[in-house]
């Protein structure tokens, strides 16, 4: 049995260019049952399919010019286990995360999924609602409809007033915006464990203590943030995304903090795409799949390593569901491929020796070269000119020593994604015209471009809106598809994971593999998730020195001598899952980690 789930996407739907022929060529709509027009839509004139009646014909679905109309088949079991919906024809979720005491619970999942209403839901901030719109259910039938799980003592707790629950948001952007003062202030405020200085020091906070909320970076948005949730004394712990923003080093220092909050009496949940950090911090995972903006379900608890390899295999067992046709596997990288010219191969970009100085900052990096085919990760912490080595080979920057040279054979086209993206970068188009100049491939139906790129990151769903009318999440994704759309010589990638979601991160790495080796081209690609830079790199460039001061970037090695290289600075080892080859972090302190320490092999 089956029963039928129709959605709206009202970001979609375009009423003022809409005919309404959705409408007329419905044939149950005929006599007034299936879409109308509802009344506390009137003023928009938005469509509102009524599921009760709609006998899933996909006639509506085919006349939508804008393709906001979905209806989607769900087994009517599920029903049953429905958690929440926002209304009608509007996005539903069905079963919940489960949080252990003592414990890190990890969630993985696309955008849209429903990862951030799972948090809140735990977090109290949102009733739910079951699924009914009729009414509201009280906490007893909330109750009893959780009854034999683990989650009925937690709602228990939560109706009884007795969890106290601090989030971290997953937007830091916001916080400006909220609140007042500077980072000292505010933390000291909020100390109820004692523990403000420590954390702050812990993170490298103390150098803006003194600085007003409103002029931090996001990196240092999201330390704030972290700090000020783990001072507060509470039973509850959610981080949604606690590693946006933040490279490689301060990731795991976040990681090490939370994983340290996961004591008795306290219970901790955390959205996170970096599978690398999710693989640290957690104990167990759930994962959340489903299709964006329509309906999102949550799986039973996996231990973390069979979890994140159940989703990068594409087949969730328990569930019985494939999410994916083919899994994804790491290459195992030895001494074969080189980050330099090989025989045979056109040397398409190289320097000298070069030093850059910026005001007080000063960069060196030392000279190589770049054959064909070969994408190239640029690791390292903030601050330390990674981006300031990117825009010297794109020619913004010019090195007060040493030179850069671009193929002999002629005039190399170079593609630059920057790292900050806004919307005056763009000129007054709509995102087709856009990406249409970029390359019409894109835009076009069938082909690999448009199939694999623009139609994977959702960007066909905004080829109707002005690209100053985006967001920043979604600015970004027009950059990067802008980006890898052309035809070039040269990519040079800068943060290309930003805003993207564990699917769409991997979908990205695999074209920009695809682009270097069939158009022979090289991509840089600056990343600090160490996954996909695992997963994407032929060969590694490692930054090192002090942020803000001085830099210092090696020539491109082998992927094994740089991670060995990065992770020897960091302090941290990794080791290879035996099944689906990516890299794992090993827990502090752990066998492994004293073990591959002691031979100096950080990366195993």
């Amino acid at each position: 049995m089956k029963t039928r789930l129709a959605v709206v996407d009202y970001t979609s739907c375009k009423p003022k260019k809409c005919s309404y022929e959705c409408i007329s060529v419905c044939p149950v709509n005929r006599s007034g049952r299936a879409l109308a027009i509802d009344a506390d839509r009137q003023v928009r004139g938005q469509p509102t399919i009524f599921e009760d009646t709609c006998i899933g014909c996909g006639l509506c679905v085919k006349a939508c010019p804008f393709e906001a109309l979905y209806i989607v088949n769900m087994p009517k079991e599920l029903e049953e286990e429905a958690v929440h919906r926002y209304g009608v024809n509007r996005f539903k979720l069905y079963r919940l995360p489960i949080p252990k005491e003592g414990q890190v619970v990890g969630i993985i999942g696309k955008n849209g999924a429903g990862k951030t209403t799972a948090l809140r839901i735990l977090a109290g901030e949102i009733k739910p609602n079951l699924g009914m719109l009729d009414g509201e259910p009280d906490w007893d039938d909330i109750i009893r409809r959780f009854r034999g799980s683990e989650l009925q003592g937690y709602f228990k707790l939560v109706s009884e007033g007795k969890v106290r629950v601090v989030h971290k948001v997953q937007h830091v952007d916001v916080v400006p915006r909220r609140i007042r003062g500077t980072v000292g202030e505010l933390l000291l405020k909020v100390d109820e464990r004692g523990m403000a200085r420590e954390l702050a020091e812990y993170l490298e906070l103390t150098k803006v203590w003194d600085r007003d909320v409103g002029k931090l970076s996001g990196g240092e948005l999201q330390k704030f943030l972290v700090a000020a949730v783990l001072s507060r004394d509470a039973n509850v712990y959610v981080f949604d995304e606690p590693s946006s923003f933040l490279d490689v080093r301060e990731r795991v220092r976040v990681a090490r903090l939370i994983r340290e909050g996961a004591k008795p009496g306290r219970y901790i949940l955390v959205v996170e795409h970096d599978l690398a950090v999710l693989d640290y911090v957690s104990d167990v995972v759930h994962i959340i799949y489903g299709e964006p903006g329509a309906y999102g379900i949550v799986s039973s608890p996996y231990s973390t390593r069979s979890g994140i390899n159940h989703f990068l295999d594409g087949y969730l067992p328990a569930e019985n569901v494939r999410l994916w046709k083919e899994p994804i596997k790491f290459r195992i990288h030895g001494e074969l491929r080189e980050g330099v010219v090989r025989e045979g191969v056109r040397r398409i970009i190289s320097w000298s020796d070069l030093r850059v100085a910026l005001g007080d900052f000063t960069l060196h990096v030392e000279g190589g070269e770049i054959g064909s085919g070969q994408v190239v990760g640029v690791v390292g912490p903030n601050g330390i000119g990674k981006t300031t080595f990117v825009r010297v080979l794109a020619g913004e920057i010019k090195p007060v020593e040493g030179v850069v040279n671009i193929d002999e054979q002629g005039e190399v086209r170079i593609s630059y994604k920057p790292q900050y993206v806004s919307s005056d970068m763009f000129p007054e188009a709509s995102v087709l015209e856009i990406l249409k100049t970029a390359n019409p491939e894109a835009v076009t139906p069938g082909s690999w471009l448009y199939l694999e790129l623009t139609r994977k990151l959702k960007m066909d769903k905004l080829f109707d809106r002005s690209a100053k009318s985006l967001s920043g999440g979604e600015l970004q994704k027009l950059a990067l598809c802008t980006a890898l759309a052309r035809e070039a010589d040269v990519y040079l990638l800068d943060e290309p994971s930003a805003y993207l979601d564990v699917e769409e991160r991997l979908n990205v790495a695999r074209i920009v593999r695809r682009i270097a080796e069939t158009r022979e081209v090289v991509v840089f690609v600056v990343e600090h998730d160490i996954m996909i830079a695992d997963f994407i790199s032929d060969s590694i460039i490692v930054f090192q020195g002090e942020p803000g001061l001085r830099g210092s970037a090696s020539s491109p090695m082998t992927v094994k001598m740089g991670m060995n290289m990065l992770l020897a600075n960091l302090g941290i080892t990794m080791r290879r899952d035996s099944e689906s080859g990516r890299p794992r972090v090993n827990k502090e302190g752990s066998y492994l980690d004293r073990m591959q320490k002691a031979k100096g092999e950080f990366y195993w």
